[in-house]
């Protein structure tokens, strides 16, 4: 058995079965920023979702969204680069960090 099973993504829905009201709120939220083109098409929300989904690290919204990409016509090296895209910014942003350890090298004289 895994801790992530693929059969859960189907019970998503179960968010709300002890706090109905928060669920709902949660999925017309989801719903009104992903399910429909607006400034962005849902393709191009479909591929911030899945290089998001990579940076979490979340196997659920991977299969999610890389099914949702492929269904809003993405294709595999656009699905590719889009994760790539992702990955560069969390190792930036990791990076732009060294900046806080130079400043205290500096006040230490190093």
């Amino acid at each position: 058995m895994n801790y992530y099973e693929s059969k859960d993504l189907s019970r998503f829905g179960e968010i709300g079965k002890f706090a109905p009201g928060l669920a709902k709120k949660f999925f017309d939220y989801y719903n009104e920023a992903t399910g429909k083109d607006g400034a962005l098409t849902k393709r191009e929300k479909a591929l911030i979702a899945l290089a998001v989904s990579h940076v979490k690290q979340c196997p659920y919204c991977i299969d999610a969204y890389t099914t949702q990409c492929l269904e809003t016509g993405s294709n595999p090296e656009q699905m590719t680069e889009a994760v790539h895209v992702a990955a560069v910014m969390e190792a930036g942003m990791t990076l732009v960090h060294a900046v806080q350890m130079h400043n205290v090298l500096e006040k230490a004289g190093v």
